[in-house]
């Protein structure tokens, strides 16, 4: 077994909100992030990318990170922070930080991006992350927007590091290399679903859970889908799949998070909608579609 720790389940990447003021709003984020979890979500990702991350500065960092690890606490959830970026040292810098995060169970480390490093260079990244990390590692595959991306045989060289406990896989489609890591990973890994359209099947095929950003709606809903994909329950988790499908377009029509920010604001659970350059706030067409969608997708 790579690690003591697997993730299952929903971990919710919770988005950052913006007050009026531009600042980020911790109250809010506790909110909302509590929300997450009543409706049934195993915990909460701190600083993924539908947190908006590269925007905040150091000290909203830290605010984010603190006010996840309060409600996770209070909660007694699981707690994950993203902690990776393009370059080694600073990747094992933030990972060491992690010592000091109370109830942090693992973190969220992406493939180095823009470099495009070679598989063997991103699996010797991992591999001295892992070596140093004071908590589990949950890799992040998702060549879309990195520029690299790791095959099958990669993903089960790394699925046996020390310190690894899952993958977050997001490569556009259920694969072929997907399909032969859930076949052959060790039992102890964890294979996420990280693009949310093929959350169920990948579930059915032996997934352990999800990292989705469109859980902020109809949370209960991608938990009992998820539930059911865990137990092999294609009649009942289908229905939940084919109902969330137009929902998920409708929130990834634009750049991830603004559509998501856009329909939690007019819902009224968070205070603005706003996002910040160089990401732009969603358009009125796509709020229309996605309020539509989660009507629907409430039905």
């Amino acid at each position: 077994m790579s690690s003591a720790y697997r993730p299952a389940g929903l971990l919710a990447p919770v988005i950052t909100p913006f007050a009026a003021d531009g600042g980020v709003d911790i109250d809010a984020l506790e909110r909302l992030a509590g929300e997450l979890l009543d409706a049934g979500a195993a915990g909460l990702v701190a600083l993924s990318t539908t947190g908006e991350p590269s925007a905040l500065d150091g000290a909203e960092r830290d605010a984010v990170v603190a006010a996840c690890a309060r409600v996770c606490a209070d909660r007694g959830a699981e707690l994950v922070v993203g902690a990776g970026t393009n370059d080694t040292r600073t990747t094992i810098e933030r990972h060491e930080a992690l010592a000091n995060v109370p109830g942090v169970v693992a973190s969220l480390a992406v493939v180095p991006y823009y470099v495009r490093p070679s598989e063997a260079g991103i699996l010797a990244h991992f591999q001295a992350v892992a070596a140093r990390s004071p908590v589990p590692l949950i890799t992040y595959n998702i060549p879309y927007r990195t520029g690299r991306g790791l095959g099958a045989t990669a993903l089960l060289e790394l699925a046996a590091t020390d310190n690894v406990a899952g993958l977050k896989q997001a490569v556009g489609s259920l694969d072929a290399d997907t399909l032969a890591l859930l076949a052959d990973k060790p039992e102890g890994f964890a294979v996420l679903g990280g693009d949310d359209a093929f959350l169920f099947p990948t579930m059915v095929m032996g997934g352990a859970g999800a990292i989705a950003a469109s859980s902020h709606l109809c949370t209960e809903r991608v938990v009992a889908m998820l539930d059911a994909g865990a137990a092999g329950d294609v009649a009942t988790g289908r229905p939940h799949a084919e109902a969330l499908l137009p929902l998920v377009a409708a929130l990834f029509a634009e750049p991830s998070p603004s559509v998501i920010k856009a329909l939690l604001h007019a819902e009224g659970r968070i205070p603005t909608p706003d996002v910040r350059l160089p990401l732009a706030p969603a358009t009125p067409a796509a709020l229309q579609r996605a309020q539509a969608a989660f009507a629907a997708a409430r039905n």
